[in-house]
């Protein structure tokens, strides 16, 4: 799939959980699908938290 087709799904999905859930239910949905999200890309090795928490900390490095 494609990206656009993969935003598509998501902003349908999120559309239909506000209508359902309301506002907070949104948001809750909002945070698993980030957080979900997050974990896929460390279980596929796209995404090195060592390097996110140095960024987050200040340090930097140039790997």
């Amino acid at each position: 799939m494609t990206p656009t087709v993969v935003g598509m799904a998501l902003g349908a999905v999120l559309a239909f959980t506000a209508l359902i859930f309301g506002f907070w239910g949104f948001l809750l949905m909002t945070l698993f699908v980030a957080v979900g999200a997050l974990l896929g890309r460390v279980a596929e090795g796209k995404l090195d938290l060592a390097s996110v928490r140095d960024a987050l900390t200040g340090r930097r490095s140039s790997s």
